[in-house]
């Protein structure tokens, strides 16, 4: 599934920010993406985990670090996985419902009941956090496109954006 943003062509008004200043639509629309941003970084860190059982599972030995290096940096296409991301690892993530039953560590590989748990868990939350950054993004749209409808009526309001150096 391809999940790139598409881009706002049609811009409608929204009622439910139409109370909002520039200011505080501009500081809405930058912490949605934040909270975004982490919730991409926590599925990175779910599909990684995914990645690692499904290999410690195929071996019958720790994995070495250049087996990490491939598993950990193929994404089943030919590519590798280079996104920069602007979640710095000392920043609170958000929590996710059981999360320490998620990210149990202590899956035997080779017992295929505990990584089958560990899956369905993984996959479980997965599937939340596709939910709930599919909703960010819906929100996000919504204020780009309260700030494209702003702009379009008053396109000096587009040079507040601009620091004064």
């Amino acid at each position: 599934m391809n999940e790139r943003r598409r881009t706002v062509t049609s811009a409608v008004p929204s009622e439910v920010l139409a109370d909002l200043d520039l200011a505080q639509l501009r500081d809405y629309r930058h912490k949605l993406e934040a909270e975004e941003d982490r919730a991409s970084y926590w599925r990175r860190l779910v599909h990684a985990r995914l990645d690692l059982l499904a290999a410690e599972s195929k071996s019958d030995h720790p994995l070495t670090l250049e087996e990490l290096v491939r598993v950990l940096g193929d994404t089943g296409t030919g590519q590798s996985r280079q996104a920069l991301v602007a979640v710095h690892a000392s920043d609170p993530l958000p929590e996710l419902p059981e999360l320490a039953r998620m990210w149990a560590t202590d899956v035997d590989p080779h017992d295929p009941e505990q990584v089958e748990d560990a899956v369905a868990r993984l996959t479980e939350a997965e599937s939340q956090l596709t939910d709930y950054r599919r909703a960010l993004h819906q929100r996000i749209d919504e204020a780009t496109a309260e700030l494209i409808v702003r702009y379009r009526e008053n396109p000096a309001a587009a040079l507040t954006a601009i620091p004064d150096r």
